[in-house]
């Protein structure tokens, strides 16, 4: 049978693994911060709209993100290979919106570059097919630099989130 000072020690180092847990958990996003990734000031504006200590309302809506941003990217990819330079346009628009919700500002940084970069310059659709490509190839370069800060965002919410032990601070 373990002694009382046994079960003491045992659960002290118990808390001080959650803690430190929970911890590490604050200090990836807290590192997403230091980064230019994410604006604090907006992304701690959802955290305070959660009710509960298991932070389902913020943890909604960046689940709900990480899934429209992976479907956003395919569509992306499908409109590159049918050079469809509005369509790009119009989806770095869309993502850009919801990216600046989260205040994920690096994202919303290249979904900007990729809505200017398909928008028509001089709005009267006759541009030659140069300009077209070279457009194209920038949207390509932008998007794969996007993805990457996606990820990175990405492991950090989720790290977040999966080390929540329901008393998490940010």
């Amino acid at each position: 049978m373990p002694s009382k000072d046994t079960d003491t020690i045992t659960t002290k180092e118990t808390a001080a693994v959650e803690e430190s847990e929970s911890y590490q958990s604050e200090q990836a996003l807290a590192n997403s911060y230091d980064t230019g990734s994410i604006d604090r000031s907006v992304f701690d504006q959802i955290l305070e709209m959660d009710d509960d200590e298991e932070r389902d309302f913020s943890r909604t809506i960046v689940f709900g993100f990480m899934e429209q941003a992976e479907q956003s990217f395919k569509d992306m990819e499908d409109s590159l290979k049918g050079k469809d330079l509005a369509q790009l346009s119009s989806l770095g628009h869309f993502l850009k919106g919801s990216s600046a919700t989260l205040g994920l500002v690096k994202v919303q940084d290249y979904c900007e570059k990729i809505q200017n970069l398909g928008s028509d310059p001089d709005k009267t659709r006759t541009t030659n097919a140069d300009d077209r490509e070279e457009r194209l190839a920038g949207i390509t370069s932008v998007l794969g630099e996007m993805k990457e800060e996606y990820k990175c965002v990405c492991v950090r919410f989720r790290k977040f989130y999966d080390d929540l032990n329901g008393d998490s601070q940010l």
